[in-house]
């Protein structure tokens, strides 16, 4: 008898991301000075506040199962916050916590794709997007997004991208990885698309507190009762509260989506963890000054970087409006030679990068473009200021 493990294993792409973040800590635990522009998550401590809650959860005793659909206390939090923050009316019955953003995602698509139906998905998309679909039975259909539109779809290409199998579309509003923010004016031209056709929109909104130059997120749910009904809202603690490790997401939608979520997430994970559920609840009912301030920081990193780039040679990048990346155009640096290597694609410049100049970027292969990389602002600005430099003198001094 030959083992053998499952063609679905077999079939998933590991993350580009993780891989690079390995490597980065791997050299920083053998003593190398790395300047890492790879990180999704903040560089900001999670809140005292919050702690203090997890803290207490431990000491009363709140360590316990808890409702597979997550606790009355949160659910009713969340509810709260989407009525005053994203104006989208919910009840508790209409929203389910998983762990973390991810799992949310993968507990929507378990619950509305069957096998073989498509789901388009526009690029640059978040590397876990492919993986995730493929891994609930479906397909991922691409469409390619433009610069010069600012990485947002535009109608025309729905129209020629839908089938008789395409089930949803996904989106990412402030977009991972190119900052982009779709306007209110946007998403209602994609909400009633998707009504007109008859499909779902899953929409992860994970960034939505993080947004700049007084732009204000809009979630497509709120547009209008007959979107909101289609629609699977995203979202979750890890970057608006610096909690990335907590594992915390959450989805809405109509209450038979929501149950087919939580009866999918009984019998895998059975419920968050409830020390994170107590934990969240008082974050999300809280102050929110540590949120404002983390925005503000992020905000003044992303004017330097933004500036800096766009003086170096061989580099260009749109100017992001939320999230806290850079998605860099490497065009005309590839099929030249670097440091006496040809640079083919965003993975030999991101390893030469790493192994030669110890900048970490992460390749746009990961969010399927080669012609760019993506770099996080989630650092110190003494990191972005002095990586940067070394970047630019490394490709000035080796590129030919």
């Amino acid at each position: 008898m030959s083992y053998k493990i499952s063609n679905r294993a077999t079939d998933i792409n590991p993350s580009l991301t993780l891989a690079i973040d390995a490597k980065l800590k791997e050299m920083i635990t053998q003593g190398i000075k790395v300047y890492g522009f790879g990180a999704g998550e903040p560089d900001f401590n999670t809140p005292d506040y919050i702690n203090n809650a997890a803290i207490e959860a431990i000491k009363k005793g709140f360590t316990r199962y808890t409702s597979a659909q997550g606790t009355y206390d949160l659910r009713k939090a969340i509810c709260n916050k989407l009525k005053r923050e994203n104006d989208v009316v919910y009840n508790p019955d209409e929203i389910v916590v998983s762990s973390g953003a991810k799992h949310s995602l993968s507990n929507a698509f378990a619950a509305i794709l069957n096998p073989g139906d498509e789901v388009i998905l526009p690029i640059p998309y978040w590397v876990s997007y492919t993986e995730i679909i493929k891994l609930n039975g479906g397909k991922p259909v691409f469409i390619k997004t433009k610069s010069e539109n600012n990485f947002k779809i535009a109608i025309e290409q729905l129209e020629s991208t839908i089938t008789e199998k395409t089930k949803a579309i996904l989106l990412n509003n402030p977009n991972n990885p190119t900052g982009s923010v779709y306007s209110k004016e946007e998403l209602k031209s994609l909400g009633e698309w998707a009504l007109r056709h008859g499909i779902y929109i899953v929409s992860d909104e994970i960034y939505e507190r993080i947004t700049y130059d007084g732009i204000k997120h809009v979630s497509i749910a709120s547009l209008s009762d007959s979107i909101k009904n289609i629609t699977i809202l995203i979202n979750g603690m890890s970057k608006t509260y610096a909690m990335t490790g907590w594992r915390l997401g959450y989805a809405a939608s109509n209450e038979k989506i929501i149950k087919a979520m939580t009866h999918i997430q009984s019998h895998a994970v059975s419920h968050p963890s409830s020390i994170t559920q107590y934990a969240s609840t008082i974050a999300l009912n809280g102050p929110q000054d540590d949120v404002k301030y983390m925005v503000a920081e992020f905000e003044k990193r992303r004017n330097y970087m933004y500036e800096k780039i766009n003086t170096i040679k061989y580099l260009s990048c749109n100017k992001p409006q939320g999230a806290f990346y850079v998605y860099v155009d490497i065009s005309k640096i590839l099929n030249r030679e670097l440091d006496g290597k040809i640079i083919n694609n965003s993975t030999d410049l991101a390893l030469s990068l790493l192994d030669k100049a110890k900048v970490a970027v992460i390749p746009g292969a990961a969010f399927g473009d080669d012609n760019y990389i993506r770099l996080s602002y989630a650092t110190s600005m003494n990191t972005i200021k002095e990586g940067l430099d070394i970047l630019e003198n490394y490709l000035n001094e080796n590129l030919r």
